[in-house]
């Protein structure tokens, strides 16, 4: 079988991590990167489950719109941690 590199950017603490990581379990990140790339072409799908992060959400977006809106026309109200605490045992 030919073999061929592959090159990647990650970030690197996580790529001195991910070393730590292959080298507790007892192999090298080539191998473990060849442990994912077999189970997405066998299963034809990523190994793991992969969501949207709901802070993108429309509706929450939606709300952050309004809430610039409010804080651009001053209509926001300002109230110190205390009077906050106060106001939970209402």
């Amino acid at each position: 079988m030919a073999q061929t590199t592959m090159s990647i950017r990650i970030d690197e603490n996580d790529k001195k991590r991910f070393e730590n990581f292959c080298s507790q379990t007892g192999m090298n990140v080539s191998v473990a990167v060849n442990m994912f790339i077999k189970a997405v072409l066998r299963e034809d799908k990523l190994p793991f489950e992969v969501k949207a992060d709901p802070f993108y959400s429309s509706q929450n977006i939606s709300a952050l719109h309004e809430s610039i809106k409010q804080m651009e026309a001053g209509k926001t109200v300002v109230k110190t941690l205390e009077e906050l605490e106060g106001m939970e045992n209402e």
